[in-house]
């Protein structure tokens, strides 16, 4: 969905400018749906030299509403769309600044159809809108007015989206989409419909096998990636062998990733061939030794037993544990870092409180052992992830417990619970691995979660 904005000022500059008309057409990539358009009275003087240009003058803005008063119905229409404009950065600006005058914090993805219009429409001497749209056989029915600038933009847009096959990619507007190579049952149509939102999306050859898995918070615009203009050998055999696109939405972007992965392993399809390498060979381990002490060992991933953590190599893992064994004060002979039968050479710098020889008793020094392997399980024993849902009724819950990771579900929001550990109930459960501690620990450090229960 898309917004195309116009908007007119009593100056250029947004810190001493203020806006008298704005107008702004939501489109959905085919047609206008919707469109708001208004005087606003800028509480201040227009410059005589900005009424001769607009035509807009101080007793016509005297009794329409002050932009404060239009604020609501401006961020309804501009809900989930992207913000366009000719100039983007005038108009979008303007608004934004208006908006962080009233404490809102005004944030969009936006693109500009003067970039859009040097990529796809190259040649042109002038990309002002009036030239441009000279040029393109537009017609402006009011110039320097909101409503008119907006139009002419809308059917600026209309034939940008027509020179790029109907798709223009919000994260990357400015990159062509070819649909030279596409596969024939893949059509432009089916790859408009696709949601963006977050979820997993799956790539299907001609005879419904899936060739690839992915994850993405706005579905439609990696697709677009994928299937638009790829310049790898792999990328341009995916293009061609995807005669259908699926997906599933989660709501949460911890769902998708953990969705895509399980998906991965259980599927191996063909072109994720970098996810299903192993990651993270090495673990750091934690075992008790025949005199009491909690020991911590490196060593490559089985697959068998859950690491405490993981790394991408040995000597990635030697280096952060070296950073523990200062952080925690433990001792580099428990932590499998030196050998030696006189106890560690930290000890013999008297800076090994003396586990390694006896001295420190197993009690003392496990507290601190047991304060890292806390921190690596995800933090918590006992938490619950509440995260969104796939609908605004909806949450999706994550669910850790006793430092390992059970599964997912989802529960509707007004849901009565008394006791956290009742999510149990609504969850699918899943084996917990080494790619799930990653996902979910860089998940919990990013903080991109809406709630966390301990219990």
């Amino acid at each position: 969905m898309y917004v195309i904005v116009d908007i007119e000022t009593t100056g250029g500059n947004m810190n001493n400018g203020k806006i008298t008309e704005i107008a702004i057409y939501r489109h959905d990539g085919e047609k206008i749906v919707d469109e708001f358009i208004s005087l606003v009275n800028p509480e201040c003087l227009i410059p005589p030299f900005i009424s001769s240009l607009t035509g807009i003058t101080n007793e016509m803005v005297e009794s329409a509403p002050p932009f404060y008063a239009l604020a609501k119905d401006i961020v309804n229409i501009c809900k989930d769309a992207v913000f366009i404009a000719h100039n983007v950065g005038f108009d979008y600006n303007f608004i934004k600044h208006e908006f962080k005058s009233l404490g809102y914090n005004f944030d969009m993805p936006s693109m500009c159809t003067v970039k859009l219009s040097r990529k796809f429409l190259p040649g042109h001497n002038s990309y002002s809108l009036g030239n441009l749209c000279d040029d393109l056989g537009i017609s402006i029915a009011a110039r320097h007015r909101a409503a008119g600038d907006a139009l002419a933009t809308v059917k600026l847009f209309e034939l940008l989206l027509e020179k790029n096959n109907g798709l223009i990619n919000a994260d990357d507007p400015y990159t062509a989409f070819s649909a030279d190579g596409l596969h024939p049952n893949l059509t432009i149509d089916i790859i408009k419909s696709l949601p963006n939102e977050t979820g997993v999306y799956y790539l299907h050859d001609e005879l419904g096998d899936l060739i690839y898995i992915g994850k993405s918070t706005k579905i439609r615009n990696r697709i677009i990636t994928h299937m638009g203009n790829p310049k790898t050998k792999k990328g341009i055999e995916m293009k061609m062998k995807t005669a259908d696109i699926s997906f599933h939405l989660t709501g949460s972007e911890l769902i998708a990733l953990l969705k895509e992965s399980q998906e991965i392993k259980e599927e191996k399809p063909r072109y994720n061939r970098a996810q299903r390498r192993a990651r993270n060979q090495m673990g750091l381990y934690h075992y008790q030794d025949r005199k009491g002490y909690l020991r911590f060992i490196l060593k490559p991933n089985t697959g068998v037993d859950i690491p405490d953590c993981t790394f991408e190599s040995m000597k990635e893992g030697r280096e952060q544990l070296f950073k523990w064994i200062d952080e925690y004060e433990l001792c580099q002979q428990l932590c499998g870092l030196y050998e030696g039968q006189n106890g560690c050479f930290q000890y013999q710098l008297k800076t090994c409180k003396g586990a390694c020889v006896g001295e420190e008793l197993p009690e003392q020094y496990n507290s601190r052992v047991l304060q890292l392997i806390s921190r690596l399980s995800y933090g918590h024993n006992n938490v619950v992830i509440i995260d969104k849902g796939r609908t605004p009724d909806e949450i999706g819950v994550i669910i850790i417990e006793n430092g390992k990771y059970l599964g997912y579900g989802y529960i509707y929001e007004d849901t009565a619970v008394s006791n956290p550990a009742e999510f149990k109930e609504h969850i699918i459960r899943y084996d917990d691995n080494r790619d799930t501690r990653v996902i979910i620990g860089n998940y919990l450090r990013q903080k991109k979660y809406k709630k966390l229960i301990t219990y």
